[in-house]
């Protein structure tokens, strides 16, 4: 996450640079600020990603995907007992996600392709058009962990779940490319989406709660 904040940070300032290099008495520090901004950029772009490894098997993702490059986590707690968590998990619909469309958009720069997680209808359950779209259910242990997975290029599998303890709801994704060249293009594009993606995930779980919470 603290190179796509640095991603952001060198774009702004590029374009604070860019700005500023017009008028004559700023030039030298627009100058300035636009190579500062596009250099911490590239780094952040280009920087080598490292790989990670699970210390023990606590999930099911754990013995599916016990080795990463890329990854993030969310958890929250929901005053509901794991049942009325799981169904949540199954039927929430992207209506209920805030700014759910409007990331997801972006991510497919507007384009409509076909129905998918990026281009689901607001009505339909999210986790049902992942499935009928790509993905493929790896393990369904309910009313305790759920983990899909799918290729998200050539050689490179990308695992998401979501783990019910008690009343703490956990999601977390995976990805983990097999070859330097994968990683490498892989890296790129997931600092550029990775606040988006943060963004979907923990308004994921808001709706989830509010959906397990509501009275019957």
């Amino acid at each position: 996450m603290l190179l796509s904040w640095m991603l952001y940070c060198g774009f702004a300032t590029a374009f604070t640079g860019a700005i500023a290099s017009f008028p004559r008495r700023t030039r030298r520090r627009g100058v300035w600020l636009f190579a500062t901004g596009i250099a911490s950029a590239l780094i952040a772009l280009f920087w080598p990603a490292t790989e990670e490894h699970a210390d023990g098997v606590h999930a099911h993702i754990d013995e599916i995907m016990p080795r990463w490059q890329f990854e993030e986590h969310h958890e929250i707690q929901i005053d509901a007992p794991p049942e009325r968590i799981w169904a949540a998990i199954r039927d929430v619909t992207p209506r209920e996600i805030r700014l759910y469309q409007t990331l997801t958009a972006i991510r497919r720069f507007g384009r409509s392709s076909g129905e998918n997680i990026l281009n689901a209808p607001d009505t339909k359950p999210i986790l049902a058009v992942a499935t009928r779209s790509g993905f493929h259910v790896l393990v369904d242990d309910a009313p305790r962990e759920l983990v899909i997975g799918t290729h998200v290029a050539p050689d490179a599998l990308a695992v998401m779940n979501f783990r019910v303890e008690g009343t703490r709801l956990m999601t977390e994704t995976r990805v983990f490319a097999q070859t330097d060249e994968a990683r490498r293009s892989f890296a790129i594009y997931w600092r550029l989406i990775r606040p988006g993606s943060g963004i979907i995930r923990r308004s994921w779980l808001e709706a989830i709660k509010r959906r397990a919470e509501a009275k019957p």
